[in-house]
């Protein structure tokens, strides 16, 4: 097979400049890279000997940049819904992880979410979750590019039993990665409420020393932030402010609590925010000032959050919630338009990641991490403007193909890295093996 691979589309929607559709055009790879951006004709003149793909229907874009999520919890999907942030938390879900998690747990959750990631698009995931190591191991296995975190939390878990033995096992985590292409890290504290300053500032440090970035909850909740000034008698970004983790370096997932002075503010420091709206509409936790934030300057990324409080991993779907929340939120139809919002899946997604140079646009140069999605559906019939299609009419299911560093991982909605069957019947026997000691007796009682 030639090392050159020429993938032709109806449009190729190359994220910079924002809004561009380059129609009948194709993206010329070279290995892992993206070598050129040309006229499917002139591609195919200039690469007679190489592979080519000819997609007639399809758009073909970046890969989605999920910025946020906790892959392994797919396993705890439907477990506890329509409650509150805290009481999901403190009633269902951390009592469940403390039950469940382990090795085999995020082992098979993450081996579910990477396969429903990929047959959505997402070529890249932030992620947020114990035993990173699998997390990262799996991912690499599979072809899929990957932040994993070096998760901070002050109590016990099943991995780790204090804050400086999470560290310690991230900083190993963060060496083993370091000659990985696709897998990098970032310190990932937890939230304000569940890691104390001194950590914080140890996390800081060596954030620094590393030049990793650091992702972390703040601000998702009003009662959070209420809940800190009663404590502290200051809001959680003030905290963070004072002991300097404001900055370009930083991930801030949620903050649907916001004060005008606060976003001027991320906007002087540089931080990025990671916007959840679907697992905040869900959970009532709030809405991201999305048009706020863009307004003042602030890169406005796209998570999913886990898919226990999602309840999936579809990026297409968020980037659309987006885009709608945002123009409510805002009482401006105007806001956050179909191209900002599928410039935050993409390529905002991989700034906050500190990932901007080598995904999150088809640029040469940069890596051939591309998705294909299938137009040609009645769903998405007539296409006046594509990337409206995309952002406001496209499913996940329309996903047809999806290539990282070159890799083919989906052709034709096929996995090509994954086992699907396999994954399923995991699964199977984890809902089977939950619900079995979740409290449902009638279950539990079976063969």
């Amino acid at each position: 097979m030639s090392a050159t691979l020429v993938v032709s589309a109806r449009w190729v929607i190359p994220v910079e400049p924002e809004g561009a559709v380059l129609e009948d055009h194709a993206v010329v790879v070279e290995g892992a890279r993206i070598a050129a951006v040309l006229p499917a004709a002139e591609a195919r003149a200039r690469h007679p000997d190489a592979e080519h793909v000819a997609l007639a229907r399809h758009a073909l874009l970046p890969g989605l940049v999920n910025a946020h999520t906790h892959a392994a919890m797919t396993l705890l999907r439907g477990l506890a819904d329509d409650l509150p942030l805290m009481t999901w938390l403190r009633e269902h879900i951390w009592p469940a992880e403390a039950r469940w998690v382990s090795e085999a747990f995020v082992h098979d959750g993450t081996l579910l979410a990477l396969a429903e990631m990929v047959r959505g698009g997402t070529t890249c995931f932030n992620d947020m979750y114990f035993f990173p190591e699998v997390t990262a191991r799996l991912a690499s296995q599979a072809g899929v590019r990957a932040v994993v975190g070096m998760i901070v939390i002050d109590f016990p878990s099943a991995w780790a039993r204090d804050a400086g033995e999470y560290l310690d096992k991230g900083l190993a985590l963060h060496d083993a990665l370091k000659d990985d292409p696709l897998v990098t890290t970032a310190f990932a504290p937890h939230a304000p409420y569940t890691v104390a300053d001194g950590v914080l500032e140890r996390v800081r440090v060596l954030a620094d020393e590393l030049e990793v970035p650091v992702h972390m909850h703040v601000h998702e909740t009003a009662a959070e932030v209420a809940e800190a000034v009663e404590a502290t008698g200051r809001r959680p970004l003030a905290r963070l402010d004072a002991l300097g983790l404001l900055g370009p370096g930083l991930a801030a997932v949620h903050m649907t609590q916001l004060e005008p002075a606060e976003i001027r503010r991320l906007a002087e420091t540089g931080v990025r925010v990671v916007h959840c709206p679907q697992s905040n509409m869900k959970l009532a936790s709030g809405a991201c000032p999305v048009a706020a934030l863009q307004a003042a300057g602030v890169p406005v990324a796209i998570g999913t959050d886990g898919a226990a409080s999602n309840n999936d991993l579809d990026m297409l779907e968020e980037l659309r919630t987006a885009a709608l929340l945002g123009k409510l939120a805002a009482g401006d139809a105007a806001a956050v338009p179909a191209a900002a919002a599928l410039r935050m899946a993409t390529l905002d997604g991989a700034r906050a990641l500190g990932l901007e140079g080598e995904i999150g646009s088809l640029v040469p140069g940069k890596s051939a991490d591309l998705v294909a999605v299938d137009l040609g559906d009645p769903a998405t019939e007539p296409v006046h403007n594509v990337i409206s299609q995309l952002v406001y009419s496209a499913s996940r299911a329309q996903v047809t193909h999806v290539w990282v560093a070159g890799r083919a991982l989906l052709r034709e909605r096929r996995l090509l890295t994954l086992d699907l069957d396999d994954i399923r019947a995991r699964a199977a026997a984890w809902g089977a093996r939950i619900a079995a000691g979740a409290g449902r007796p009638e279950e539990a009682e079976g063969p």
